[in-house]
């Protein structure tokens, strides 16, 4: 079956920059990024680099946006890539909705608006370690970082860590959550899509990249040549954070 775009359907801190960032080394499979992230149209437009046009239906300026997000997800390599958060999941769901009012499904929405459309499912297994690693980015500010400890990506300034079990508690059971529902969405939907999980990618980086390709039917071998330029941010603190909360739990 041939793809004209591919949807990594994830959550927070389950590996999706490492992955997206391999499929766009590539050369042949895309640009995948978070291009409807913000729950805002005003905001998607700013990020496609789109002058506001208040004269335009909401339809118009969909459609603006739609062919924006998809030339440069695309980068003219033939196929659309994009990374959808399941939190931002529900705001695009609702644009679609209003572009294709007469679509039965959702899947007929997607379908209509990005082609046939391969799903990848990005979780990943032990949710403790995804809570913790999400607490401590959220602390520290720091997202992700290259395998030489360059920064990659920076949300705020450093902050102190802090062990906070309650904290962790939540994002655990938030995670949980979120990869429950798409579980659900694509129950509802009849999708079945690509699994994948972190601990199979962040331990096999440039195996799991050929998997995705070959089943978007690109030459798996492109792989073998793609530089991992994204580095795990855990550390032994980490571990003892996951190991204080595992103990926790089990008490």
């Amino acid at each position: 079956m041939s793809y004209d775009s591919y949807i990594v359907c994830t959550s927070p801190r389950s590996g999706s920059t490492l992955l997206c960032r391999l499929l766009a080394a590539t050369g042949v499979a895309g640009n995948p990024e978070s291009w409807f992230h913000e729950p805002s149209v005003t905001k998607w437009l700013v990020n496609l680099e789109l002058a506001e046009d208040a004269a335009l239906s909401e339809r118009d300026n969909l459609v603006r946006i739609f062919d924006a997000a998809i030339a440069k997800g695309s980068n003219n390599e033939g196929v659309f890539g994009l990374r959808l958060q399941r939190h931002s999941f529900y705001f695009l769901q609702q644009k679609l909705s209003a572009f294709n009012p007469g679509c039965l499904n959702d899947a007929q929405r997607f379908k209509t608006v990005f082609g046939n459309t391969l799903y990848i499912h990005l979780s990943r297994e032990d949710k403790i370690r995804q809570g913790v690693s999400y607490v401590r980015a959220m602390q520290s500010g720091l997202w992700h970082i290259a395998p030489d400890g360059t920064e990659l990506e920076r949300l705020s300034a450093p902050g102190k860590l802090k062990y906070d079990a309650d904290e962790i508690h939540k994002r655990v059971e938030e995670m949980t959550a979120y990869d429950q529902s798409w579980k659900q969405w694509f129950a509802s939907q009849q999708i079945k899509p690509l699994q994948i999980s972190y601990e199979s990618l962040s331990g096999n980086p440039i195996e799991t990249l050929g998997c995705v390709l070959d089943e978007l039917e690109v030459n798996p071998n492109v792989a073998v040549g793609v530089e991992v330029s994204v580095a795990k941010l855990a550390d032994r603190n980490s571990d003892k954070w996951v190991d204080r909360f595992r103990s926790r739990v089990n008490s």
